[in-house]
């Protein structure tokens, strides 16, 4: 298993930490929401768990892109795919969006 797959939400769900997800991607799942904060302290927590004693490298680019992509990708189609709009509610310049979008492959036709 990869340090990747260790934040992946398949492993969470796999894990008994479906609800981590359902919550926080999902709004009218069954149990209470989870904060974010708590959600990512608990994936850390797990994570340093099953490292076991390896060690990690790179880990703020890791979770940053595990993050950072689903936003972006959950705000683009709350803007119907409306870039500028998109960039506005994000608090980003709509030029550092697309290179965002580009990165993870979020804009049609570029891959990661």
């Amino acid at each position: 298993m990869t340090e990747r797959d260790l934040l992946s939400s398949d492993t969470r769900a796999s894990e008994g930490y479906s609800h981590l997800t359902g919550t926080l991607a999902d709004p009218a799942a069954s149990s209470p929401p989870q904060p974010l904060r708590e959600a990512v302290e608990t994936a850390m927590r797990r994570y340093f768990e099953h490292l076991d004693g390896s060690q990690a490298s790179d880990l703020y680019a890791m979770v940053m892109a595990e993050v950072e992509a689903p936003l972006l990708a959950c705000v683009l189609e709350h803007t119907d795919g409306n870039q500028t709009r998109a960039a506005d509610v994000l608090g980003l310049n709509r030029g550092t969006l697309r290179k965002k979008l580009k990165q993870y492959g979020l804009i049609e036709g570029d891959a990661p």
